[in-house]
């Protein structure tokens, strides 16, 4: 597992913005299914990508949020672009008894496999114990706005986990 130290652009990703992390903009409410009314999508070749009112965005959470894939010297590697990879990472989302938490969201219904095995390797190896989540679709195929919840390391971390997430929203 090698680290990136090279600076990283998020451009031409939305997936922040396309409603695969739960956040509230000026009061409306991003959710899969339902991206930020202020993001002109992903880039076509007629144009669009990026964020319409991008000089005006609020701090909380735009300005504020950190892909793990952007931060400087992260652990992981350029296929992991969630544009990409098709998850986001959020390093250190939490702590349990003192190790870091990493939290991986899907950018769709579920994480792909190659991008899940690569964060469960990680996460054994660092002892960074791992919160995913998928996201539920209902029988036409539409997002119901809830997620399955599933965490990676020590049977206790486990549990611990998932009585914190009862309470708490992902993402």
């Amino acid at each position: 597992m090698s680290i990136e130290i090279s600076a990283r652009s998020c451009q031409p990703c939305t997936a922040c913005c396309d409603g695969w992390v739960r956040i509230n903009v000026f009061d409306q409410p991003v959710l899969p299914g339902k991206p930020c009314p202020h993001s002109a999508g992903p880039p076509t070749k007629h144009g669009g990508g990026g964020c319409k009112i991008y000089a005006e965005r609020p701090v909380d959470p735009c300005v504020n949020f950190s892909c793990g894939w952007v931060r400087e010297a992260s652990h992981l590697p350029a296929w992991m672009k969630p544009s990409d990879a098709k998850v986001i990472v959020l390093p250190a989302w939490t702590t349990w008894r003192t190790f870091p938490v990493d939290l991986a969201l899907p950018v769709g219904p579920m994480i792909p496999h190659k991008a899940l095995k690569w964060l469960q390797q990680y996460s054994k190896e660092q002892f960074r114990p791992l919160i995913y989540s998928e996201q539920e679709v209902d029988r036409n195929g539409h997002y119901t706005g809830e997620q399955r919840v599933l965490g990676f390391g020590p049977p206790t971390f486990q549990q611990e986990m998932l009585d914190l997430v009862r309470d708490r929203r992902l993402g």
